[in-house]
């Protein structure tokens, strides 16, 4: 076994495999990333294609291993990739996917394509397609689609990038490993924002790839509500499943998350930073995590705004919560489930703070828990609670 270090949809990735081991298994099986598809694991049909430093780049033919350091993109790290994001649209514009199983890597070698061509040539497409095999669609709407959005960015004068971004010549990730470890290389200026190029140890902003609004009140003033929130250890004990490892500071706080999405449990292990704004009463907690048990990671934020209610005697909370995440948990992470465990964590928070604010002790510690059952009790209280509503009201 051999360690091996890449940055993997812009997030640092340190893990133990076997120096045979391909870029896709890698992938795949230690990073649950399982949108690069395996069809004919000898680098002919495409299907595994992803990006290495930018590049295109058959992951079942290229070992792990060589490509110690590199930036490395799947089609789950292009989910807020502009270029994708039409890609997507144009596809399914033009039916230019029937079973979908070619997609994940025609849509990774399309990009390329759409950042490149000067022009919608159907003979340059062609050719630059034909490393990418499907056996639905006759490819007659895969070039449609690709030439809808090179001829849509062309028009508003976006020029092409100059031999896609590539910087140096040879096999994609090729030679990185020849010379010793070396660190992870900042992503492409065309996938990551340019708050990323931060200082190591820092918490990068992101785009979430889902936002959840939340709503509750308080009956407190604002300003102590507001101070309550800069108190980031008597915070961290009003989340359920935070504990914190080391004494807070407002630019760092590192600590542990625990979390359980049916059958499986999770302890995201990682840090964040704290932003305040006193003149509008809001802030921002921006953080990252990754559990080794399930390979899963996420990148987190909580925006809040606080507003006087009853004349400045009460508050309510505003609350954005957005989320990226991978692994293992994504896949059972549906969005459904997701906002039912974030409405169950809102209601406890709301509860804990306000306990905590009136002297009483909050219940720290606990794991944030979502279970089939208790879906299932929950809604079927819902319902009687309906039901003996509309029983008790007037005739």
């Amino acid at each position: 076994m051999t360690t091996i270090a890449l940055q993997v949809n812009r997030r640092a990735v340190e893990l133990s495999a076997e120096p045979r081991t391909s870029l896709a298994d890698f992938v795949r099986d230690k990073l649950d990333l399982t949108g690069t598809h395996l069809g004919c694991e000898h680098g002919v049909c495409g299907a595994c294609t992803v990006l290495v430093d930018g590049v295109p780049a058959r992951s079942c033919i290229t070992y792990a291993a060589a490509c110690e350091g590199a930036d490395i993109t799947t089609i789950e790290g292009l989910d807020e990739d502009e270029i994708t994001t039409e890609l997507r649209a144009a596809f399914t514009r033009e039916h230019a996917l029937q079973c979908g199983y070619c997609t994940p890597g025609m849509l990774v070698s399309a990009r390329d394509l759409v950042l490149r061509l000067p022009d919608a040539d159907e003979r340059r497409i062609r050719v630059g397609l034909s490393g990418n095999l499907c056996r639905c669609t006759g490819y007659v709407g895969i070039v449609r689609a690709v030439q809808s959005v090179i001829e849509a960015r062309r028009a508003p004068d976006i020029a092409p990038l100059a031999d896609g971004g590539r910087t140096s010549l040879g096999p994609a990730g090729s030679g990185r490993a020849a010379s010793g470890r070396s660190e992870p290389r900042p992503a492409q200026q065309a996938l990551a924002p340019a708050s990323e190029s931060a200082e190591p140890g820092s918490i990068p902003d992101f785009i979430p790839a889902t936002v959840l609004d939340q709503r509750f009140t308080l009956p407190h003033p604002p300003a102590k509500v507001f101070a309550m929130f800069d108190d980031i250890g008597a915070i961290a004990a009003c989340l359920p499943g935070v504990s914190l490892k080391s004494p807070p500071r407002p630019e760092r706080v590192e600590g542990l998350i625990r979390v359980r999405l049916g059958p499986i449990a999770a302890a995201f292990e990682g840090a964040a930073r704290v932003e305040r704004d006193p003149a509008t009463l809001s802030g921002r907690i921006v953080g990252i995590g990754t559990d080794q048990r399930s390979h899963s990671a996420t990148q987190g934020e909580i925006r809040y705004r606080l507003l006087p209610l009853e004349g400045g005697t009460a508050t309510a909370v505003e609350l954005s919560i957005g989320y990226t995440l991978t692994g293992m948990l994504a896949q059972v992470g549906r969005p459904g489930l997701v906002r039912d465990l974030a409405k169950r964590l809102v209601a406890e928070f709301a509860a804990n703070l306000d306990r905590h604010m009136s002297g009483a002790p909050s219940r720290a510690g606990a794991p944030a828990e979502l279970s089939f059952w208790s879906i299932v009790s929950d809604v079927l209280r819902a319902r009687l609670a309906r039901l003996l509503g509309r029983r008790s009201e007037p005739e």
